[in-house]
């Protein structure tokens, strides 16, 4: 199964300005999420930018990039452009994996384009994995989903769904764990460019969630439930220092190895954080 990986990029982000370019273990984080991407199955990663000097950096470690409009509001709509450029076909799948997202699991890339190639009634595909702490359930920068019984997305929420109106058996509450959603996407082209065109749903507006557009417009969302843990996404100042430190420590462990072999040392494969899911 051939799928595309574009990465949408901007640099003037508004929680952590530049965080595209931010260095993390000697290259931009941006570079290091094409890396990651490249671990996958894609037949190609592209970096789709904003701004010359994210090309640029690209370009200087061998990713990638092409520079597309600056008006774009969202990733989805520059990805969108970018499928345009690339002349991909509207059955052809592409994976949106978030630029913010250095230490990405490839398996997860893998995962949810298996799964949109499987789904012929899901114009997209997503990851979610259960949720076991109870403040993760209760923060509301952690979005939740919940499905029907084929796997279909029902809703995207940052509120706390499914809620335990009464406390259930040990048993059904296993069943039924919260799922946290995790911000990786996959489109057939020709949704992905008929997508920006879609008027905009008041539950959408709501929750600051676009996916819920897609239900709003009657449209199926498949969803993979992962037992891999997820990286640390950056969105602050602190999830920069964390990436930073764990690169740091696979790094650490990694030269040693190497060096003794005598080989050369790549960007090293990074732990998932065990505080963002369950370990595999």
């Amino acid at each position: 199964m051939a799928f595309v990986v574009l990465i949408p990029a901007r640099l003037a982000s508004t929680r952590l300005p530049r965080k595209a370019l931010a260095d993390i273990g000697g290259v931009p984080m941006i570079v290091r999420v094409a890396q990651q991407a490249g671990r996958s199955g894609a037949a190609r990663v592209v970096v789709a930018a904003d701004d010359a000097e994210i090309v640029a950096a690209c370009t200087a470690h061998g990713v990638s990039a092409m520079l597309t409009a600056s008006h774009h509001v969202n990733g989805s709509d520059r990805i969108a452009e970018a499928s345009d450029v690339l002349g991909l076909g509207d059955d052809e799948i592409v994976v949106n994996v978030q630029g913010d997202e250095p230490l990405i699991e490839p398996a997860l890339i893998d995962a949810c384009a298996a799964l949109l190639a499987e789904r012929g009634e899901c114009v997209m595909s997503t990851v979610a994995h259960a949720i076991d702490e109870r403040s993760d359930f209760e923060n509301p920068n952690i979005v939740k989903v919940v499905l029907d019984a084929r796997g279909h997305a029902l809703y995207f929420s940052r509120a706390q769904i499914p809620w335990p109106r009464d406390a259930a058996p040990a048993s059904e509450a296993q069943a039924m764990r919260p799922l946290r959603h995790v911000g990786l996407y996959a489109y057939r082209a020709g949704f992905l460019r008929r997508f920006p065109l879609l008027s905009h749903s008041p539950l959408e507006e709501i929750e600051r969630l676009e996916q819920l557009r897609v239900l709003w417009h009657g449209e199926r969302i498949a969803v993979h439930v992962s037992d891999l843990a997820v990286g640390v996404g950056v969105d602050t100042a602190d999830d920069l220092a964390q990436a930073r430190r764990l690169v740091a420590a696979a790094t650490a462990r990694v030269l040693p190895d190497r060096a003794a072999l005598g080989g050369a040392v790549d960007a090293p494969m990074i732990p998932p954080d065990p505080r963002r899911g369950p370990k595999p």
